[in-house]
């Protein structure tokens, strides 16, 4: 009997049989990633996604109507054009962009059509101050509608879930995995973007209360956090059980025996409610991410810490989970970084409040300060790892500084593009007069589908989970064909689009 036929005799007797099991840990373990370079290229699939989307939308209104072909055609653009990136255009990404942005360009240098043409002069008079403007639709929200994070949260939360399920195929390149120890992958960055765009939208509740000057109450601080942890650390204890109980192959360097991501993001809201009870003036979340990051990296290097976490035995509770306590450090790093973003890109900016070049229009304030943020870390990232510098390695695993630099430089630099595409495309979302003008504007320059994924992210997240578990019982991903690959991940994300879609057709927003 060949080795092929006893995997799958194996496999047929029970779906987690030790040596199928070890076959699947096996898969996944001591790889050693990609570069910086691919990722990016890889990635940007999904701003060149949203880019071909919006020109469609803002040059021949596609999606204002939103009949089943606009649907498709969403699917295919914002969370289809994902999936081939990651996949079959794993080797050829640059390819896939100019397929999607080629396009655009060319819609964009074309005429709109008459309808679009049509609606450009309404809500000109409506944003001057016309009767509409004036009857009593509400003023302008401190914290408006972001159509381009919406865009960027969404395709983030696409990536990943693609990811959890076609990491376990061979259609999915070895080098997107995760890395053991030292390395970048893509879904080393999946991870850190999954954290860094928890902190962004946690500063919503922030800067609501700031706008009503709401002291700072430390109870109900704690308590909120404590509310926001509880469902997670129950999913996390779901997840533990679940693959304890089915035997079920795991990577064990990746978080320890019995710690998992749920866990870890658990954690994040108590101790980012406590930072918030600092005074604003002490230090800058971000300043203050850099610098706990920065003394766990000084310990790293000068302690026997790194040794300990890579190498220690697995004998007490602690040391078989020493990689999810340890780099927790760096993910609360993580967390706060994109916390400091959204303190400066959610709110609504005057004319009178900029101060940095381009912030006086506010159709660029955002634009010029996801620069500067971008341009900051990146240029942190290069000295951090450059060899005539620093020549540090970025560790997923330790969630060390160059590591947490790393995802700060890259969501900082993807919001950047989303935002480019936004306002070149949808120039004037932010002019309107009134809330009921700025929320449809907003609206119409809204993917609906990354809409759906982003309302209910957490959710969508976990039955991408379920589904990947369920999944790997009962299919021998190891030794699928390409074609048997490809059409089970379509009808898996195809499945999770059409839940988050219908979510969001109900108006359900289920909260974890």
């Amino acid at each position: 009997m060949t080795h092929s036929s006893q995997t799958i005799l194996d496999f047929a007797v029970g779906p987690m049989a030790q040596s199928y099991k070890s076959l699947k840990e096996d898969f996944v373990s001591n790889l050693s990633g990609g570069g910086i370079w691919e990722i990016n290229y890889v990635t940007a699939v999904a701003p060149a996604a949203v880019l071909l989307w919006s020109a469609l939308q803002s040059r021949r209104d596609l999606f204002s109507t939103y009949p089943p072909t606009a649907l498709a055609t969403d699917f295919l653009l914002n969370a289809g054009a994902i999936l081939a990136a990651t996949t079959i255009y794993s080797s050829t990404p640059i390819a896939l962009n100019l397929l999607l942005i080629l396009p655009a360009v060319s819609l964009f240098i074309l005429p709109p059509t008459s309808r679009v043409r049509q609606r450009k002069p309404s809500q000109s008079v409506v944003a001057n101050g016309s009767p509409e403007a004036k009857g009593g639709q509400g003023s302008l929200p401190t914290i408006p509608e972001r159509p381009f994070i919406t865009h960027w949260r969404g395709s983030m939360m696409v990536v990943t879930c693609v990811a959890i399920l076609a990491v376990d195929f061979r259609v999915f390149p070895r080098r997107f995995a995760k890395v053991e120890t030292w390395g970048t992958s893509l879904m080393d960055m999946g991870v850190g973007s999954f954290v860094f765009a928890a902190g962004l939208i946690s500063a919503r509740p922030i800067l609501k209360a700031r706008a009503v000057s709401e002291s700072t109450n430390v109870g109900a601080s704690l308590i909120a956090a404590a509310r926001h942890s509880a469902p997670l650390l129950i999913l996390g204890f779901i997840r533990l059980y679940s693959v304890k109980g089915l035997d079920y192959a795991e990577h064990v360097s990746e978080y320890g025996v019995h710690w998992n991501f749920f866990f870890t993001l658990a954690m994040l809201p108590p101790f980012a409610a406590v930072i918030q009870l600092l005074p604003q003036w002490l230090l800058s979340v971000h300043i203050l991410a850099l610098i706990t990051t920065g003394v766990y990296q000084v310990v790293l290097d000068s302690t026997s810490l790194k040794a300990y976490i890579l190498t220690a035995p697995r004998d007490t509770l602690l040391n078989q989970n020493r990689e999810g306590v340890f780099s927790f450090i760096g993910y609360l790093g993580i967390f706060l970084v994109g916390q400091a973003v959204g303190l400066d890109i959610l709110p609504r900016r005057s004319l009178a409040t900029g101060w940095i070049v381009g912030s006086a229009n506010p159709k660029y304030h955002n634009l010029v300060r996801l620069l500067l943020w971008s341009a900051g870390f990146s240029v942190l990232l290069f000295m951090l790892t450059s060899y005539k510098v620093f020549g540090l390695q970025i560790s997923r695993r330790l969630a060390n500084l160059p590591y947490m630099v790393w995802v700060s430089a890259f969501n900082c630099a993807q919001l950047t593009v989303f935002c480019a595409v936004e306002t070149s495309m949808f120039p004037a979302l932010y002019s309107a007069s009134d809330k009921r003008t700025e929320t449809r504007r907003c609206r119409h320059a809204t993917s609906r589908v990354l809409g759906a994924y982003n309302a209910n992210g957490l959710a969508i997240f976990l039955l991408a989970n379920l589904l990947t578990g369920l999944v790997n019982l009962s299919t021998d991903t190891l030794h699928a064909s390409r074609a048997r690959a490809m059409a089970t991940l379509f009808v898996y994300t195809v499945t999770l689009t059409a839940v988050a879609t219908t979510l969001q057709s109900k108006k359900v927003s289920i909260k974890l």
